[in-house]
């Protein structure tokens, strides 16, 4: 694929410019399998619909098309589990979590790397969606299959990081 410069003028920021250098959706890091696109994240719900809503210019208009959105604040209704499972965005800043790339966070990252972007950030990036697995296990051993009101928070929360909480 041939290098596709972006540059990104939104709320958070003003002339950003990354590079896509893979065709979308393909060539992801091997130990990288997310089971839901962030098409298919944004259609189900997450954030409570306040994530990205200034953003569309960035992406693919389809990703928006159906999205669950809520420009002016979150709202639990949108997300598919109906419930808040995020922490805002300053207790992630206070930790150190957010990229000065991705001043968004995970979910602009993962947006950008599923669009073609790779960038230093990539692995650390990587490492935070593994360690969310522990969050499967829980499912498992604490509700039965198929039962979406067992968990909820804990269910969005995967949901948010890319993780079908559905199939378990």
């Amino acid at each position: 694929m041939r290098k596709k410069k972006v540059v990104v003028y939104d709320r958070m920021q003003q002339g950003y410019v990354y590079y896509r250098t893979e065709a979308p959706g393909r060539n992801f890091d091997p130990e990288f399998t997310p089971d839901l696109t962030p098409c298919e994240m944004l259609r189900l719900g997450v954030f409570g619909g306040k994530y990205m809503t200034d953003c569309v210019d960035e992406f693919p208009k389809t990703w928006f098309r159906h999205a669950r959105l809520s420009p002016q604040q979150a709202d639990p209704e949108r997300n598919f589990f109906e419930v808040l499972a995020s922490k805002p965005l300053a207790y992630w800043r206070s930790k150190g979590w957010i990229d000065a790339d991705d001043p968004r966070g995970w979910f602009q990252w993962y947006c950008r790397y599923y669009q073609g972007r790779r960038g230093p950030d990539d692995a650390r990036q990587i490492r935070r969606w593994k360690a969310m697995r522990r969050h499967i296990a829980q499912l498992q051993k604490n509700c039965r299959r198929g039962d979406l009101d067992c968990r909820r928070r804990q269910r969005q929360a995967l949901l948010q990081w890319a993780y079908d909480s559905r199939k378990f």
